[in-house]
């Protein structure tokens, strides 16, 4: 079963950032192969890995639910889907990409985190690591698409919204006891120095941060150019920061298969 590492936070922190640099992290130090999921529906994790998903499971779905499909003699419709599900998967060198995409319909995507979640569960004994990009909010959480985390990074900003949300994330994984080894907090894009309300909030609220990501002109380039930051120098400082954060937990945390 590989090691899984999912990422959790209000939108606009930083989440799918992060997540290519833990990405990077591992693809640097042959810690591979490793699967990246993008579950969230504005997906935009393939972009910041230099991956284009050809096809998303929510594309697929939308195809099974309004019958656009013509099911080859043979095959029944749940082993057509899972089929097609595979071609969900873009691969490269020692990285596979999933990708979710919108649901059925604007606003549902249960049936897709629920499929989502099902066919990762299948993949996982394929690759060293998996990493899951979420959608922001608490959604994923209680509809348990991200369950049987080995380390989870709980990202916030530099405000006092973002360490608020990391504060519910934290609750709510209490109150629905899902399984999460290990929590680690990240207060992402610091300018110089935590400021004293947010740090306020962090001791109000019993946060204390594992790690702070600065902000980094680099990662900024990166992004605005559309580059995939899997590329970013060693001497970044996010890059610097998230890497002396995943040497604590990574360097014996999986075998090779």
């Amino acid at each position: 079963m590989a090691y899984k590492i999912a990422l959790a936070g209000k939108g606009g922190c930083g989440k799918t950032s992060i997540a290519a640099l833990a990405v990077r992290y591992l693809l640097h130090r042959n810690m591979t192969p490793v699967l990246a999921v993008d579950a969230d529906p504005n997906s935009n994790f393939g972009e910041s890995l230099g991956l284009q998903p050809a096809v998303t499971i929510g594309s697929i779905l939308n195809d099974f639910q309004h019958e656009k499909i013509d099911i080859p003699a043979g095959m029944t419709k749940e082993s057509y889907l899972e089929y097609k599900l595979n071609t969900t998967i873009t691969e490269s060198n020692g990285l596979d990409l999933v990708t979710m995409g919108r649901g059925q319909g604007p606003d549902c995507y249960c049936y897709p985190n629920t499929v989502l979640k099902k066919f990762i569960e299948g993949l996982s004994d394929s690759y060293r690591f998996v990493v899951m990009d979420n959608e922001a909010g608490l959604e994923h959480l209680s509809r348990k698409t991200t369950e049987d985390v080995d380390l989870m990074l709980l990202v916030s900003n530099h405000s006092v919204k973002g360490i608020r949300s990391i504060a519910r994330v934290q609750e709510l994984i209490e109150e629905l006891k899902l399984p999460v080894k290990k929590q680690v907090v990240i207060i992402n894009m610091v300018p110089v120095a935590i400021d004293e309300l947010v740090l306020n909030e962090m001791k109000n609220l019993k946060i204390k941060a594992d790690i702070v990501v600065p902000e980094d002109d680099a990662l900024f380039r990166f992004d605005l150019g559309q580059k995939p930051l899997t590329g970013l120098p060693d001497n970044s400082p996010a890059v610097q920061a998230v890497d002396a954060l995943l040497d604590n937990y990574l360097n014996t945390a999986a075998k090779p298969l």
